[in-house]
């Protein structure tokens, strides 16, 4: 790892001041990813600034949303009752992600920033289009059995690993940023990018932007969720798919739907498609098989991956049936 400086900033706005003076400097929190990607050479910034002492770690809530800082815990908003009640898909899903080590010093700021798992973006010896722009991506014809069956482009084929924002992009969240040129608001949904022709840009965050918060409206979600995260192993792994569904069920009857998967894209893939289908059916096993198949009939295999094919079909099949059952 070579030489860095390290700055602590006592706002948002110093924070992003001191950054913009640096071409090669970065925001740092938690850095449960950041300094992973420091000890592996995949990133070299010179300059730190560290925002933990930033007044940005309250859950409130508001009237008609939930704000929720962007340097609140992954632990925080898990256990916190008021989520649990009012947003327990959020809950599902961040329990789902990492260990309980991970969970208390991750942010929500940074699971929202956090790089992708793929072994050929951490290998600095071998062709990464999004570490390196232009190097050819190793994974499309090599080992690539986590990686990406929606989105995909012939620059990159990497899947977002991140679960929270599989339910944040289910739940029509909004993320408030401030940069040199001010602050804004940005739809969770638009928030990451497919990789196109530009696999190096994970988000649509401008240059020197900082998260500030995330807010999620209120809903009627609060019974019938499940957030399905299918994986190698039964803790600490990154999903092979995952599946956010929230329904709003009256008397069997689909009212209001949301789904996301996770593992399948560079972004949370939101499923728009199925839930317009839904919409307005009485519930049973045929509907949501039909709504699987639909949910899939884009999807493309890149060898090792085809396997995501069926399995995507039936985790929404069975993710669906859990919630509809609770």
């Amino acid at each position: 790892m070579k030489n860095f400086q390290i700055i602590r900033a006592l706002s948002a706005s110093s924070a992003v001041s001191n950054i913009k003076k640096e071409s090669d400097a970065m925001f740092i929190a938690g850095g449960t990813n950041l300094v992973d990607l420091m000890k592996k050479n995949v990133v070299a910034p010179d300059k730190l600034v560290d925002i933990t002492a930033l007044d940005l770690k309250q859950i409130e809530f508001l009237k008609g949303k939930v704000s929720i800082g962007a340097l609140a815990k992954n632990s925080q908003v898990a256990e916190d009752a008021s989520i649990k009640e009012k947003h327990p898909l959020l809950a599902l899903a961040l329990a789902a992600g990492a260990s309980q080590q991970i969970r208390h010093m991750a942010t929500v700021g940074g699971n929202m920033l956090q790089r992708t798992r793929c072994s050929y973006f951490y290998n600095t010896d071998m062709p990464c289009n999004k570490r390196v722009p232009k190097s050819g991506c190793g994974a499309i014809g090599g080992a690539n059995r986590m990686h990406a069956v929606f989105g995909a482009s012939e620059s990159c084929i990497a899947v977002h690993p991140s679960d929270m924002c599989v339910a944040l992009a289910a739940l029509d969240a909004t993320v408030l940023v401030e940069g040199p040129k001010g602050k804004r608001q940005i739809k969770f949904t638009d928030f990451h990018r497919l990789p196109g022709n530009t696999p190096e840009k994970d988000n649509t965050l401008e240059n020197k932007e900082l998260i500030t918060s995330v807010e999620i409206p209120d809903n009627n979600f609060t019974k019938n969720v499940h957030y399905l995260k299918v994986r190698d192993r039964s803790s600490y792994a990154f999903a092979l798919v995952s599946i956010a569904v929230a329904l709003d069920l009256k008397n069997n009857k689909i009212n209001d739907v949301r789904l996301a998967m996770g593992g399948v894209a560079h972004k949370p893939w939101r499923l728009t498609e199925a839930e317009e289908f839904l919409k307005g059916k009485t519930i049973s096993e045929e509907l949501f098989k039909q709504a699987a198949h639909l949910s899939m009939r884009d999807a493309r295999g890149y060898g090792d991956n085809d396997f995501k094919l069926t399995l995507g079909a039936n985790a929404i099949t069975e993710a669906l049936t859990i919630a509809a059952s609770k």
